[in-house]
């Protein structure tokens, strides 16, 4: 059996029953999430270090704000904020941009522009199963309340939510529930994350496919069956100049419009990565795929002079990288791919954009431009290798070459039985060469590049 967790989002059918204690956890959780962003500013100021949410739960235990939740909503508020600081701490390293976390507040100003007055957003309040009960038949969940919120008699002491949902969902198993607030309809919504046991799937086939995760194209995928995708970042990259800017041109940056373009900025992104892993699964799925080797993320990360530095892409590459979760994107296809069978490894990237996937050649010079790789081996002097004095050379895709040699594991070559495919003639027209183009399409996901008309944000 292999389990998997899937999320439901639902509808509150008693929200007006429910919807003042929900604000008042929603108030609550901003309010310890900057009194803990206040105190590691403070941490970091007087020692250069970052307090773990362990710290952070040490320290703000006894806190009247901490008491304003169930206690493990408070540690997910914590963890949280800690997963930010150090997200923070790897970006500034390579970005001078980049800011710590900011606080969760809304400022209000009059007709000349002073601030009259401020208050707390609604955050998302998350309960794990020691503050849930769940009453699957009658479809209500009951959500314990902060000691701060609770009054007597005791059945005051939780939040009784009723739901609705699809005819087609089951609801069973419940690991933890998220109350959302919607800006844009001005209400609650519950995301249920559930347990779900199903059959172990059998893999489509035996074949393999590499994964060369980039910058210029987000991902370059080559199969074994002597195929080849690439994925652009294109949309990534629009949504990674657009919203910055529109974000500075709001007056208050953690007032109502920044913080609805930050949102509308992260479901974007996440839209795109699952689009891309479900494309990705889909094809692999064709093309009888059994496992997906994918590179590790250090690779694109770190310097290469292995001080552990993060490596500078320049000004907008680094703007770039950072605005992509590489690691969430291989999460969700890690994900995607286990329930249809298909098995994922990190394979190390050492030396795969620099080494012929044909024949072995390592030469950085090989990589003549940033999409083109030109291997000169077994030349006849006019740097083909062909022997018709044309001096042309072989030729393909640069990223394609990558996604090959992390598909055969150049690094552990030993234990790797596979080899790359004799596919001898002219290879600037096989697929190394012209690899499959695949667009994201806001409505559609991803599509053939001449299906996929751009559009703005």
């Amino acid at each position: 059996m292999l389990e998997v967790h899937r999320t439901h989002r639902v509808k509150i059918l008693n929200h007006a029953q429910v919807e003042g204690s929900l604000d008042r956890h929603g108030w609550s959780a901003s309010k310890l999430w900057n009194v803990a962003n206040y105190h590691s500013r403070q941490q970091w100021e007087a020692t250069g270090e970052i307090p773990d949410h362990g710290d952070l739960k040490n320290e703000l235990k006894t806190h009247n704000n901490y008491k304003g939740l169930h206690s493990q909503s408070s540690q997910r508020v914590l963890e949280e904020l800690a997963e930010g600081f150090n997200s923070w701490y790897g970006k500034r390293k390579s970005d001078t941009r980049a800011n710590p976390p900011g606080y969760r507040k809304r400022n209000y100003y009059d007709q000349q522009g002073r601030r009259v007055h401020e208050e707390h957003p609604r955050s998302t309040v998350t309960w794990k199963q020691n503050g849930i009960k769940h009453d699957v038949k009658n479809n209500r969940v009951r959500l314990s309340k902060g000691a701060n919120h609770k009054q007597h008699p005791k059945a005051w002491e939780y939040i009784l939510v009723e739901y609705e949902t699809r005819s087609s969902v089951t609801v069973e198993n419940v690991q933890q529930v998220r109350a959302v607030y919607d800006k844009a309809k001005q209400r609650w919504e519950l995301h249920l994350v559930c347990k779900h046991e199903i059959e172990t799937p059998t893999a489509p086939g035996t074949e393999t496919a590499g994964i060369d995760l980039g910058i210029c194209n987000f991902a370059a995928v080559a199969y074994s069956t002597e195929e080849a995708d690439l994925y652009p970042g294109n949309r990534l990259k629009q949504d990674g100049y657009y919203f910055p800017k529109e974000i500075a041109k709001c007056d208050d940056s953690g007032g109502e419009e920044a913080t609805r373009l930050h949102a509308k900025w992260s479901e974007r992104r996440t839209h795109f990565f699952h689009s891309l892993a479900t494309h990705i699964v889909e094809r692999c799925i064709e093309n009888s795929v059994g496992r997906i080797n994918i590179g590790k993320l250090a690779g694109v990360r770190e310097d290469n002079n292995g001080n552990g530095n993060s490596k500078n892409w320049g000004k907008h590459g680094n703007l770039d990288l950072h605005g992509w979760a590489f690691d969430r994107f291989s999460n969700i296809l890690e994900y995607k791919a286990k329930v249809e069978g298909i098995e994922v490894g990190e394979v190390s990237e050492h030396d795969t954009s620099n080494t012929c996937c044909v024949c072995g050649r390592k030469d950085e010079s090989q990589r003549v431009e940033r999409g083109l790789y030109v291997c000169e081996e077994h030349d006849d002097g006019d740097g083909d290798g062909d022997g018709d004095g044309d001096g042309d050379g072989d030729a393909f895709n640069a990223d394609v070459n990558g996604a090959e040699n992390i598909r055969l594991d150049i690094n552990h070559t030993e234990s790797n039985s596979e080899s790359a495919p004799d596919l001898g003639g002219d290879r600037s027209t096989g697929w190394l060469a012209q690899p499959g183009v695949y667009f994201h399409d806001l409505s559609r996901g991803f599509q053939p590049r001449i299906e996929v008309v751009d559009c703005k944000p």
